[in-house]
């Protein structure tokens, strides 16, 4: 089924929906590239690579004030409008959901692991099966509890951080005045030996020094097997320990949000241009001077690990928000005022293969910078990998409206339904 050229107003709330997919999963590539091309650490800290350059910092700056979490955060809000979405309309048809539902977000379990184990480490779709399944029993709740509930969560990965951060300040104070103790010829008893032990193991996580850096240059310039080796723990530590810490309050509450905005019309269009522009004004007049002032706060401390983690990051954890609302703002002012419309109905149609085009990313640029494809991890400065976001975008634009007017889905979106629905499901459009 290919997008109509002129929008009624009910196809104009669900090509909104596309459109805003569309427009999230390229934006997340963004700052995914860094991640795709650099050590672990540069994604946040441009000084580990290249970042003295004026040219590569204000590469940094400018990804970090319009990037950085805010298309995750639409990815997220629309993942919550989707269960509103799909749950109504089976309502609709006075069909259960849930077994479906539960069969959707276990297989998007399995290849958000296979993802993260075997392409890339920084898969997200592991975690929305995981949150998706508890958000699920919120789906029926009027707009303001879940407003309520999203406001509650929100707030608690900073007070994690700021509590964990905390300890490890006092960690590292400790470490460090007991190693000054051993530099002068003191022995350390059993205790304090275990306390700088356990300070050497945090310390790379914050401040990995050359030595780190090097090791995971030279792993992700390696063969396949090593790398997957090289990454099976973090993606165990990022699928566990920080899903508790970060990435259930976090992406709960957005989801929850986005359940919300869906039932007051926001996501789905139906709202009057005029609200749209006043949160694109409000969007970007709140959050952007957070976001911009994160990034510089974040400059005046050396791109501190553990300030970041404790508190630096709190501006841009808030300003995001915000800034996703002013794009979303942005785009729906122009899906209704009938803007780009060739254009947006190309983001559309990313939108609508929105599980496709995320997982070409990963084995695309994988295949770009890992050692078992051109071997350019590491190589290419910011400002050059923003060339190759460039031309994945442009390619996404072009290849996904041609495959949608031959076929009703993406092929891992085909697969995915059919694996949710446990029968046939049919490819090409029209069948």
């Amino acid at each position: 089924m290919s997008y109509p050229k002129q929008l009624t107003p009910s196809a104009e709330r669900i090509v909104c929906l596309d459109v805003l997919r569309g427009v999230a999963v390229l934006g997340i590539l963004v700052m995914n590239i860094y991640a795709f091309a650099m050590p672990a650490m540069a994604y946040s800290n441009p000084l580990v690579m290249g970042g003295t350059d004026p040219v590569n910092l204000g590469v940094w700056f400018f990804t970090h004030a319009l990037f950085d979490q805010k298309f995750m955060t639409i990815f997220s809000l629309l993942f919550g409008a989707g269960i509103v979405l799909m749950s109504d309309r089976a309502d609709a048809r006075e069909t259960s959901f849930a077994p479906t539902f539960y069969r959707r977000q276990f297989w998007l379990l399995v290849i958000g692991a296979i993802h993260a184990y075997l392409i890339w480490f920084g898969d997200i779709l592991f975690a929305y099966a995981l949150v998706g399944m508890i958000v699920f029993f919120f789906r029926r709740m009027p707009a303001r509890k879940l407003i309520v509930i999203a406001l509650f969560m929100l707030p608690m990965s900073p007070l994690i951080f700021y509590s964990s951060g905390t300890q490890m300040l006092e960690l590292k104070a400790t470490a460090e005045s007991l190693q000054q103790r051993v530099e002068e010829g003191e022995v350390l008893d059993e205790i304090e030996q275990a306390t700088v032990d356990q300070w050497d193991e945090q310390k790379p996580f914050f401040a990995p020094g050359p030595e780190e850096i090097q090791a995971e240059v030279d792993a992700y310039t390696s063969d396949y097997a090593t790398i997957v080796a090289h990454r099976a723990p973090f993606v165990a530590m990022f699928q566990f320990a920080f899903f508790l810490l970060f990435t259930l309050w976090r992406v709960g509450g957005l989801m929850l949000l986005g359940m919300a905005l869906m039932k007051l019309g926001v996501l789905s269009g139906e709202r009057s241009p005029g609200f749209y522009a006043r949160l694109l004004a409000i969007g970007y007049g709140l959050g952007l001077p957070l976001t911009i002032w994160s990034g510089v706060n974040l400059y005046a401390h050396e791109f501190d690990g553990l300030y970041a983690f404790q508190l630096g990051g709190i501006p841009n954890y808030i300003g995001s928000i915000l800034v996703a609302l002013g794009h979303i703002g942005a785009v729906m002012y122009a899906v209704k005022a009938g803007w780009l419309e060739g254009l947006l109905r190309r983001f559309g149609a990313v939108g609508r293969m929105a599980l496709t085009n995320y997982l070409m990313h990963s084995i695309v640029m994988t295949t770009i910078f890992y050692g078992y494809g051109l071997g350019l991890f590491a190589e290419v400065p910011r400002i050059g990998q923003m060339a190759f976001v460039i031309g994945m975008l442009g390619v996404q634009l072009i290849i996904s409206p041609w495959w949608l007017e031959r076929y009703q889905f993406g092929p891992l979106e085909w697969l995915w339904r059919r694996l949710s629905y446990a029968h046939r499901q049919p490819m090409r459009a029209g069948g």
